[in-house]
């Protein structure tokens, strides 16, 4: 219950509809209760609030100026209510609401937007908030509340946050026709590191990874560039510049139509695991939630 000078928010209901029928008897009747309470209701207002509401007429009531003033803001008030009440309604059926995801740039046109074109169709007034960032990044903006759920390389070790894998990528090293006779034969580690390589910037879960595979063979990487998107290392390797490290399905139709060439390599590179998170103690709204069931949905993208 809701007083405000120790005023129940339903005398002022009785309030605005006694000032709407002009009669205590009419609004008893709209409201299911009885006149002595409209009345009753009414009274307590006015000691209240010092001052008299209505004038007392033989036939029903008028509103004094005072009442015609509070009339204002009551009807101000409870239109205010009404359109919450309207608003949680939109939220509870999805029909409004806003859904905050983050993913880098490759995972978001290859893995993310199949999701997302899903559920703008089945939930078009869900406003989507997408932003981009390496692992690290997400996991931040996630903690801090930022965004409601985030594609993410794996492993991830957060106590904070809830972690689930969703699908396992394989990577390859890809070159143009220029080099395509270095992929005549199974490369080893070595032998690859010899060659123009092709990396994401520092500090990615991507570059991290390559970075980790050829430490293993004893090895340090000294990328001769250092590109912020997939698309731009697709491109420098179709045009000869060295071997680009990308997971292969995103540059499957490269490979197929003959403009890229995947290298073979005598230790085959891991596969790794990409999945989503979102916070352990944080609540998602119906929007995130409804999200978050798509994508644990098997076989679903």
């Amino acid at each position: 219950m809701v007083y405000i000078k120790n005023i129940h928010l339903e005398w002022y209901r009785i309030f605005l509809h006694t000032a709407q029928e002009r009669n205590l008897t009419k609004a008893a009747q709209k409201l299911h209760i009885t006149q002595p309470s409209v009345s009753y209701a009414i009274k307590q207002i006015e000691e209240a609030l010092g001052v008299v509401l209505f004038q007392r007429l033989s036939k029903g009531v008028e509103l004094t100026d005072e009442g015609r003033s509070l009339l204002a803001y009551v009807e101000q008030s409870f239109a205010l209510l009404h359109a919450a009440e309207r608003h949680a309604e939109d939220l509870k059926s999805l029909t409004d609401g806003e859904l905050r995801i983050g993913a880098s740039d490759s995972l978001i046109k290859h893995l993310l937007l199949p999701y997302l074109n899903r559920y703008h169709q089945q939930y078009p007034g869900i406003r989507i908030r997408l932003s981009h960032g390496k692992t690290p990044d997400l996991t931040a903006r996630l903690k801090e509340g930022l965004i409601d759920c985030a594609i993410i390389h794996l492993p991830v070790e957060e106590p904070q946050l809830i972690v689930k894998a969703l699908v396992s990528l394989q990577d390859c090293f890809v070159v143009g026709e220029a080099l395509r006779r270095a992929g005549d034969s199974p490369l080893s580690a070595g032998e690859l590191n010899k060659l123009p390589l092709l990396l994401l910037s520092a500090g990615s879960s991507t570059r991290q990874f390559v970075e980790r595979w050829m430490a293993g063979h004893g090895l340090e990487v000294k990328p001769d560039m250092e590109l912020g998107s997939v698309e731009l290392l697709a491109e420098f390797a179709e045009l000869g510049y060295g071997a680009a490290f990308i997971t292969r399905s995103f540059v499957e139709e490269k490979v197929r139509d003959g403009k890229l060439f995947e290298l073979r390599l005598q230790d085959e590179l891991p596969p790794r695991s990409i999945g989503y998170a979102v916070r352990k103690e944080r609540k998602l709204s119906l929007a995130a939630e409804q999200f978050v069931a798509m994508l644990g949905e098997p076989g679903r993208g």
